[in-house]
């Protein structure tokens, strides 16, 4: 029996990314002429010329902020999806609300291979802990589930005695869910002395799974504790093997990490927003901008599966920042590093008290370029000018070493004391 899912899983980075841009002319003509939102937001697009990822990085970002109100004004999907609802196999709606539909197909999310990572084989049994009531998590995990032969107990979130009733019941080799709910089980079953051993694997979802949180569920008995990362828009994104080394990237799928608040893709290993650009063929999603902020990792992980690694969930891509009364937005801090070439990367501070509000920007900037713009001082108030200009705010700059700055994804930094 196979270690990995398929074969895709362990195929050389440059027959991947062949295949992927191979694809995509063909997913943008499909939306294109599939979707009334698409052709709204890629006017004048022409598909055969987007073959690289140079040239996917020119298409503007679809930020999930934007969803909301793009539904709003052409209901229910913003016009992105490619059929009709009554053509879905599902209709759900998240927090926002921002509805999200779900394809009739097998696995239409794509989560048998994070279940099949984590050791879950056809034959088994799973007790599925994410909710079933109208936000799909739940039934990602089902669907992926199903394709791999498993039967699933439909558990969904709290009653915890009745959970634990049904382990004892049902003998659920697996359990899928969040982390503190299944703390929670474990921790209920210690107390009613209830045998729940039979749970050898869990693969959790939705919240921060710290070291001595998976160190103390492997002290319970349950050998195997990995995470899935996904969204309602794009179904699984990353998932972890049992190497632990990273979220390994879904093979339907490409991604990009890009500077907050820009579509410009960063280095790897330097922390930005999560892009994807999902091959659904119901809800394609073309640069999409998750919000989340995460990391490339660098090399294939050593179980064996040859895709991009990701650092996992670091926080959230949008930093708005109220300053005396005006909103800053990282697109501009983008802007006003875009006006002067020789800084590599920069970070607002807003420091002080609240009503007292101070702002540095610290940039990074190349030292061959300080002599170009006549020495350190007068690019300093060059920068000065332009963050007037551009937020109009005054704000102090820094000229800092390149390299200095935190590689943690930060555009805006609010350092302000709220006591």
């Amino acid at each position: 029996m196979s270690e990995y899912f398929d074969e895709l899983e362990t195929r050389s980075a440059e027959a991947r990314e062949g295949a992927l841009m191979a694809r995509l002319p063909g997913l943008i003509e499909h939306a294109l002429r599939n979707s009334q939102g698409w052709k709204r937001r890629l006017p004048g697009v022409d598909p055969h010329e987007i073959v690289s990822r140079k040239a996917l990085a020119q298409l503007p970002v679809l930020r999930k902020a934007e969803l909301k109100e793009l539904q709003l004004q052409d209901p229910p999907f913003g016009g992105f999806a490619t059929v009709a609802p009554g053509q879905l196999g599902r209709l759900f709606m998240s927090p926002g609300p921002i509805f999200d539909p779900e394809g009739s197909g097998e696995d239409p999310w794509r989560t048998a291979r994070a279940l099949f990572a984590a050791g879950i084989r056809k034959g088994q049994v799973v007790q599925n802990c994410f909710g079933y009531h109208l936000t799909p998590g739940a039934w990602m995990v089902d669907g992926g589930a199903r394709r791999l032969g498993c039967a699933v107990i439909p558990a969904g979130i709290g009653n915890t005695e009745q959970q634990i009733e049904l382990i004892r019941a049902l003998r659920p080799d697996a359990y899928a869910g969040t982390p503190s709910f299944l703390r929670i089980i474990v921790e209920k079953a210690q107390e009613l002395g209830a045998d729940i051993g039979n749970l050898k694997r869990a693969l959790v979802a939705a919240e921060a799974l710290p070291p001595s949180l998976r160190n103390w569920f492997h002290e319970q008995g349950i050998a195997t504790v990995l995470q899935w990362y996904g969204t309602a828009d794009l179904g699984l994104v990353a998932y972890e093997s049992e190497a632990m080394e990273g979220m390994i990237l879904d093979e339907d799928l490409i991604l990009e990490i890009v500077r907050p608040g820009t579509g410009e893709p960063v280095p790897d290993g330097e922390v930005g927003e999560v892009v994807v650009t999902s091959f659904n063929p119901i809800y394609p999603m073309i640069r999409f901008g998750t919000g989340d902020l995460s990391a490339v990792m660098r090399g294939p992980s050593p179980c064996g599966r040859t895709n991009v690694r990701i650092r996992g969930w670091l926080g959230r891509a949008d930093q708005t920042t109220k300053v005396r009364g005006m909103f800053v937005h990282p697109e501009q801090v983008q802007q006003i590093v875009r006006r002067h070439p020789g800084v590599l990367r920069a970070r607002l501070v807003v420091a002080g008290e609240m009503a007292n509000d101070t702002m540095s920007l610290n940039c990074e900037v190349d030292p061959a370029a300080l002599a170009g713009a006549g020495g350190e001082a007068a690019l300093a108030e060059a920068l000065a000018e332009s963050v007037r200009e551009v937020t109009k705010l005054r704000g102090e700059v820094a000229i800092v070493a390149p390299g200095s700055l935190p590689n943690d994804g930060k555009v805006i930094e609010d350092a302000r004391k709220y006591d």
